[in-house]
C-alpha cells in the first residue's frame, strides 16, 4: 500500500509539471526554518528562565561581578542583554538605556533570523502554483489547437486537472506557511517584551548610586 501511494504521489508530481519541484522545496525549506526555530527557542526558554531576577538579586547584594559572569555564561539573549548593561554601570542612566536598547535590538534581530525566508515561501507559493497552473491550461489549449478544434471532453478535462495540481500544492504549502510564520512572530514578541522586563528588573536592581556599583565591577 505505501509502495502504491508513493508511486501514487510521484506521478501526480510528474503531471503537474516542472512547478512541482520548487514549490515542494519551498515546503521543505519552510518546514527545515520552522524545526530549527522550535528548537532554538526551547534552549532560549531554557537558559534564560528566571535569569533577570537572579541577576538583580546578586547587584542588589554588591555582587556586580558575579553577576556579570552569570550572565555572561547563560548564553541567552537575555543574559546578553543583561552583560552589556552591567558593563555600562558606571555611566549615565541614558547611556546604560542606549546600551540596553541596542542590545535588545540586536537579541530580537537574532531571534527573528529566516523569519523573512519563511514569510517569502508563505507568499510565493500560491503565485508558483497559480503559474504552473497557467502554463498546464496553456499547454491544454494547444492539444486542443492541435486536434483541429474537435474539442474532446476527456482530453480537456485531464489537461485541466492536471494544470490545477500546482495551484492545489501551492496553497497546501501556503497555508501551513502563513501558520508558521504567525506562531514564530508572537514567540519573538513574547521574548522581546521578557528582555524589556529583564531589562526594566536590572535598572530597578541598580539603587546604589551608579559610581559605588562601577567600583564593585
Amino acid at each position: 500500500m505505501e509502495i502504491f501511494q508513493i508511486q501514487d504521489m510521484a506521478g501526480l508530481i510528474e503531471k503537474g509539471g516542472v512547478l512541482m519541484i520548487p514549490i515542494l522545496a519551498c515546503s521543505v525549506v519552510a518546514f527545515a526554518i520552522f524545526l530549527e526555530r522550535l528548537i532554538y527557542f526551547a534552549r532560549v526558554k531554557r537558559r534564560g528562565n528566571g535569569l533577570a531576577s537572579k541577576v538583580a538579586d546578586m547587584l542588589k547584594a554588591g555582587k556586580s561581578k558575579e553577576a556579570l559572569y552569570f550572565a555572561k555564561n547563560s548564553k541567552s539573549p537575555m543574559g546578553h542583554v543583561l552583560a552589556q548593561a552591567i558593563d555600562a554601570i558606571g555611566c549615565d542612566r541614558e547611556t546604560i538605556e542606549t546600551v540596553i536598547l541596542n542590545a535588545t535590538d540586536e537579541k530580537v534581530r537574532d531571534l527573528s533570523a529566516n523569519l523573512q525566508t519563511l514569510a517569502t515561501i508563505a507568499n510565493i507559493a500560491p503565485i508558483l502554483g497559480l503559474l504552473g497552473t497557467v502554463l498546464g491550461m496553456i499547454k491544454a489549449f494547444m492539444v486542443i489547437q492541435e486536434m483541429g478544434g474537435k474539442v474532446n471532453a476527456s482530453v480537456l478535462a485531464g489537461g485541466i486537472w492536471e494544470a490545477m495540481l500546482t495551484t492545489a500544492l501551492g496553497l497546501a504549502v501556503a497555508l501551513p506557511t502563513i501558520v508558521a510564520h504567525s506562531y514564530l512572530v508572537s514567540r519573538v514578541d513574547r521574548y522581546e517584551a521578557q528582555l524589556q522586563g529583564g531589562s526594566v528588573t536590572f535598572i530597578k536592581s541598580i539603587s546604589a548610586p551608579a559610581s559605588d556599583l562601577s567600583k564593585q565591577m
